[in-house]
């Protein structure tokens, strides 16, 4: 078997666990511009060994990405539920948006795919959770994102610790990348996987490492919008 370069060698987690993005963006989604081979390639450079495209209601970019580095991409998508977003991992069939959050959750399962509660305090931007919604649905999924690197304040990260803490779930870190500069800001150190069963075991033995992106970067998002109705 051939070697991981050596950029991804040395950036390795300590007793093995992968370094692991489990939430960015790419073109396909409307506000970001980043391309799919070269996210890919920022993921190689800076040692991510797995990445988990989760574009807003989209999963051509992930399926792209697919198949360009199927050992290192999971398939994924951001969904805006009637009640705030959700995170679907493994995926292999586009789920839409505006559907009540059972209801996505029920699709999600249907297929097989990993499910998590995305940024549920962050109400500073959309997709953020009332908390008796969150009640309803702690139950129904696998994981609370505990960290966003985009996330507007650090009390939306505490307050979405806590909630996972108390209901007995793993919790995930994502950069919530929409820019290059962004991937790698929030990792989810894990123990390898393969599917979706190995990685909802790796994720009782995971750990979060992540440092907060400025709040400049929601900027980069609002001008890829522009960008992208421009085209259209």
């Amino acid at each position: 078997m051939s070697r991981p370069p050596k950029s991804e060698r040395q950036a390795s987690s300590p007793r093995g666990l992968l370094r692991v993005e489990l939430h960015c963006h790419t073109r396909y989604s409307h506000d970001c511009l980043m391309e799919p081979e070269r996210l890919l390639e920022v993921c190689r450079q800076r040692g991510i060994q797995r990445v988990a495209i989760t574009d807003h209601n989209q999963i051509e970019g992930a399926l792209l990405a697919a198949r360009l580095d199927p050992g290192r991409v999971i398939v994924g998508e951001e969904i805006k539920t009637r009640q705030g977003e959700l995170l679907g991992y493994f995926m292999r069939q586009f789920v839409p948006p505006g559907l009540p959050a059972v209801e996505t959750i029920k699709r999600l399962r249907a297929q097989g795919a990993a499910v998590a509660i995305a940024h549920p305090f962050d109400h500073l931007r959309s997709g953020a959770w009332a908390l008796e919604d969150l009640q309803r649905i702690l139950p129904l999924v696998d994981a609370v994102e505990v960290f966003n690197a985009r996330s507007w304040s650090r009390r939306a990260n505490r307050r979405a610790a806590q909630l996972a803490l108390q209901a007995g779930l793993p919790g995930i870190a994502g950069s919530d990348a929409h820019a290059y500069l962004e991937i790698g800001r929030g990792l989810t150190l894990m123990p390898a996987f393969d599917d979706q069963r190995s990685f909802l075991t790796a994720l009782q033995g995971a750990r979060i490492q992540g440092r907060h992106s400025p709040h400049w970067v929601h900027l980069l998002s609002r001008y890829a919008a522009l960008c992208q109705a421009l085209r259209r």
